[in-house]
């Protein structure tokens, strides 16, 4: 059975080209997305559908602390808020769970939220599988690049290497 996340924490370009990279992800939709809870903004995020028996949530939550500033408190942290939105209260708990194992690979606390998930806005068209339109663009060249070439070399065994072979 197939599941859905949302995760947050930068540039939706960014983390939509990750995540479209991976074995077990089904589709990824990149926009803004908003807790359940009433006090909440919406920030730049993607959802995403995956095949649990091909890519683990706590496979696809260690990618995503991997890949973006996982302990900065930083002036943008509100538009890149970092952030798990889970559906379902046993995905909470797995998502605490893969958080508290990947603790121990940093020194500074993790600022990840997880939050139940709440309205998802869908970002306008022509940003939609941004990296994979326009892989020469200067911003993917600079910024998603990197993330994609520590993907390959870090993750291997969950990339969809066909995906990648301009970076291989």
């Amino acid at each position: 059975m197939k599941q859905q996340i949302g995760l947050g924490g930068s540039c939706h370009w960014c983390t939509e080209a990750i995540f479209s990279s991976l074995k077990g992800v089904e589709s990824v939709e990149q926009g803004w997305f908003k807790s359940s809870e009433n006090s909440s903004q919406f920030s730049e995020a993607i959802r995403l559908r995956f095949d649990p028996h091909k890519i683990s949530l706590t496979d696809l939550i260690a990618i995503h602390i991997d890949t973006h500033s996982a302990t900065s408190e930083h002036s943008m942290r509100e538009k890149y808020r970092s952030a798990i939105y889970a559906y379902t209260s046993a995905q909470c708990e797995a998502a605490q769970h893969a958080l508290d194992l990947k603790q121990a690979d940093y020194n500074k606390p993790l600022i990840t939220h997880i939050l139940l998930a709440g309205e998802f806005k869908h970002s306008p068209s022509q940003y939609q599988n941004y990296y994979f339109s326009n892989p020469n663009k200067p911003f993917c060249e600079v910024r998603i690049n990197p993330k994609l070439a520590m993907l390959l070399t870090h993750y291997h065994d969950n990339v969809d290497s066909s995906k990648l072979t301009h970076l291989v």
